[in-house]
């Protein structure tokens, strides 16, 4: 059997399986067969961005980031913590926009050797050999 490998959801990526919205047909479908072969994760920074959206009135669609992060852990996904090994690999990456989530967040994957799920364009078109799926698509 082919082994699945880990899809590391960016922030957005993680909203939109959550709440069943935005998510595109092979990305669901990529996100889904992860989930069931306990290989779909998030990287823990991911919760703080929500938070700070909900703090700031910006994500409507959820009310508590302790309340998705309790639900997105009882559903099977997996939260990678933010190591020291991938502090220093968010700075160390080059050609990268300054967001320090998304430093954090691609780390992550790089650290992990994840696929990356985002829609976030600037991630899309950066040139590293991590490899990406559009969430969109």
């Amino acid at each position: 059997m082919e082994s699945i490998e880990v899809i590391l959801l960016d922030t957005h990526a993680l909203v939109w399986f959550t709440t069943d919205a935005g998510l595109g047909k092979r990305s669901q479908a990529l996100a889904d067969q992860a989930l069931a072969n306990d290989r779909l994760a998030v990287s823990a920074i991911s919760f703080f961005e929500i938070a700070l959206l909900i703090v700031k009135n910006r994500l409507k669609s959820i009310d508590s980031a302790e309340k998705l992060r309790e639900h997105v852990l009882d559903s099977g996904i997996i939260e990678l913590p933010i190591t020291g090994e991938i502090a220093l690999r968010a700075v160390d990456i080059a050609n990268l926009p300054d967001d320090p989530a998304d430093r954090f967040i691609v780390a992550t994957a790089i650290v992990h050797g994840a696929t990356l799920m985002t829609a976030d364009d600037q991630l899309l078109e950066w040139k590293h050999a991590t490899r990406r799926q559009n969430a969109e698509k």
